[in-house]
């Protein structure tokens, strides 16, 4: 037990290891994959290619379609024949005629309109509708038979012809409202019989042969240099289809164990690459999960894209993964990761190398060029860049395949449109991403730098003087941060913050001391070191308790570092040469980050700055580089990420703003 509660954090890691492996393998395609890569028009890159076994050509697309529109053609309209259809359209209309308050009715005239309606009825009467359909062929049912006919053979009922035997008859249909209503009141006999004719054109439909041609084992396929024509893709494709179909699959537990490998190596490198150069991130199992989380919703966003239509894989935005990452880490980790995951998303998506490329070029352009995504502006331009790659790159891989502008596929550039449109998003997902993994971005910091949030509204009413001393800090920080491009708004807000513990004992810090009263003369060094030391331990304990996120409490939990209340430890020794310094220092820990490292730097020196009787240019300077130096020799900024050189140029902006601060001129004479 005392085994796994040593090692809980690597067997956490291998556990996700595993998971995420196994979960990718999952969504992986179930076939195996073809080795060759070819494209109509193009020379073949490889050896000369013999068909390993018998396989046959099957059909394109194209020419299924064609033999399906011409069996579509030929396949008849069934038809069934009414016999009631004729009387009921006799009552009705002599019903009509009767109706009339006129002479048209007659024994005479009733006799003359059945023997019309019986001609009419005899060769068969259609709805007009079927028209359009002239050129299909009819099979009309009776009791006892089948009759082929054509539609020239039928009579329709939106005309009615004129009889040429009954004037009267005539004279009654020439008039047009009342040709109108006999239309209405004539019913076909003629009725279609939609469930046989589609029987009938499925029963056609399957007859076709999905192949035409076989290839013999050993037969070439084509040589190396060849030119992949029209008949050799598809025999290719044939060959591809075969050798993917689950004839040849039929061992899916070593299709299985290679993708694991592969997969493994990924999920590997992934995890090397954070142990070797994001330690921090490495060691946060949480951020480790969010992370692999991306990558896994990378390639099940792919999967699900290509169930469903394979052009769908163009809509897919995946460049809000770079953008996710590099919001809450950095440019270098947010890459790599993506990079990893299109190598995986590789092994799923055509062989062209179009899409990849396409994702490649867009992603660098994602994390290479964004800054400050938390402005909308900034991420309008950065979405209008991404979607100008895609256009691009989609355009020119067109003309490289095909070589012809016209033919570009018009609703694949709709698809990309889209996927810039969901790239918007990313604000959102942002603020879904920060309360599921406890994360912080831009985003909230931005929300924190509010000075008139409630937290520092509080600060601000019982310890003023803190609060002053906080925007100070907050100013000279942001700018130095800006100086050696460390994360200027994280800088600010840690700033803003560090020192929030002062709120439980504000009197104890000389800057809130308005009178000339100070309860440290009636406390012994050690007790006031103590209180000192303890606005650390309260600050934290106070920005735990409004939320305030880990990356800001860094802050507070390292702006003095290791160091010693001097003035109290100075004290105690003056009564006490037995004192020792370890009991007037903070608890540390050190600055872990550059950030962190500039917040201490520039909290020590404004505070000191305090104790200056006349300050002048060349007494700030000496005053901050002596500041500096002590705290490098004490190895203050052993465990910041920080160079030598970035300290120097962090000396130079905090000189240039205390100078600036205290407002230094020349002096006049008298």
């Amino acid at each position: 037990m005392q085994f796994f509660y040593k090692h809980q954090s690597f067997i956490y890691k291998v556990i996700l290891f595993l998971v995420t492996s196994f979960s990718l393998v999952y969504l992986f395609p179930r076939s195996g994959g073809f080795k060759y890569s070819f494209q109509e028009g193009k020379p073949w890159p490889y050896e000369t290619l013999l068909a390993p076994f018998d396989f046959p050509i099957a059909k394109s697309e194209k020419e299924l379609d064609a033999e399906r529109l011409v069996v579509d053609q030929e396949s008849p309209l069934i038809f069934t024949l009414d016999t009631l259809a004729e009387n009921r359209s006799f009552e009705r209309t002599t019903k009509w005629i009767r109706q009339q308050k006129s002479a048209y009715y007659s024994v005479s005239l009733a006799r003359a309109w059945n023997n019309y309606l019986h001609e009419l009825y005899t060769p068969g009467l259609i709805d007009a509708s079927f028209a359009a359909q002239n050129a299909k062929p009819i099979l009309l049912l009776r009791k006892s038979s089948a009759q082929n006919l054509q539609f020239a053979d039928l009579n329709l009922n939106d005309s009615l012809p004129f009889s040429n035997k009954s004037r009267f008859l005539d004279s009654v249909i020439a008039i047009s409202s009342n040709r109108l209503v006999l239309q209405e009141y004539i019913e076909p006999n003629v009725v279609l019989d939609s469930l046989l004719t589609k029987q009938k054109l499925d029963e056609s439909l399957s007859l076709i042969l999905p192949t035409r041609g076989v290839v013999a084992e050993g037969e070439r396929i084509i040589a190396q240099g060849e030119v992949v024509d029209q008949k050799r893709y598809q025999i290719l494709n044939s060959l591809k289809v075969e050798y993917l179909s689950d004839l040849w699959s039929s061992n899916e537990q070593w299709i299985i164990a290679g993708y694991t490998i592969l997969i493994s190596l990924i999920v590997f490198l992934v995890f090397l690459f954070l142990w070797r150069y994001r330690p921090l991130v490495y060691e946060n199992n949480t951020k480790v999960v969010f992370v692999f989380a991306n990558v896994l919703i990378m390639v099940a966003a792919i999967k699900i894209a290509m169930a469903n239509n394979i052009n769908f894989i163009y809509v897919v935005p995946l460049c809000i993964v770079p953008l996710l990452l590099k919001t809450f880490f950095d440019t270098r980790l947010a890459f790599f990761v993506f990079l990893m995951g299109l190598l995986l998303i590789g092994f799923m998506v055509p062989s062209d190398f179009s899409f990849l490329f396409m994702q490649l070029v867009a992603g660098a352009i994602a994390t290479l060029t964004v800054t400050d995504l938390y402005k909308r502006a900034n991420l309008f331009v950065v979405v209008s860049l991404i979607v100008m790659s895609y256009l691009v790159t989609f355009v020119a891989f067109h003309l490289i395949y095909e070589a012809n502008l016209a033919t570009v596929p018009l609703n694949n550039l709709g698809l990309l449109l889209i996927n810039g449109l969901g790239i918007l998003f990313v604000h959102p997902l942002v603020y879904v991403f920060e309360k599921i993994f406890g994360l912080v971005s831009d985003l909230s910091l931005l929300e924190l730098s509010d000075t008139n949030s409630k937290l520092l509204r509080t600060l601000s009413d019982k310890a003023p003087g803190t609060f002053h001393h906080s925007l100070q800090v907050a100013n000279i920080a942001e700018a130095a941060a800006n100086e050696v491009n460390a994360n200027s708004l994280l800088v600010r807000v840690g700033a803003l913050y560090h020192d929030i513990g002062k709120m439980n004992n504000p009197l104890f810090f000389s800057e809130n001391q308005s009178t000339n009263y100070n309860p440290h003369h009636e406390l012994d060094p050690y007790e006031s070191s103590k209180l000192i030391t303890n606005h650390v331990i309260e600050g934290i304990e106070i920005a735990k308790k409004n939320n305030l996120p880990d990356r800001v409490i860094d802050f507070i939990r390292t702006h003095h570092g290791t160091t010693t209340t001097r003035y109290f430890y100075h004290k105690a020794k003056q009564s006490n040469e037995d004192a020792q310094k370890k009991d007037f220092c903070y608890a540390g820990p050190k600055p872990y980050s550059k950030e962190t490292a500039i917040l201490m730097m520039a909290d020590s020196v404004e505070a000191a700055s305090k104790s200056l009787q006349e300050p002048t240019a060349d007494g700030i300077a000496s005053f901050i580089e002596k500041i500096i130096e002590e705290q490098a020799e004490e190895g203050q900024f052993v465990e910041a990420d920080i160079s030598l050189r970035e300290i120097e140029l962090i000396k130079k902006v905090l000189i240039e703003k205390l100078i600036n601060s205290y407002h230094l001129r020349e002096v006049y004479p008298e």
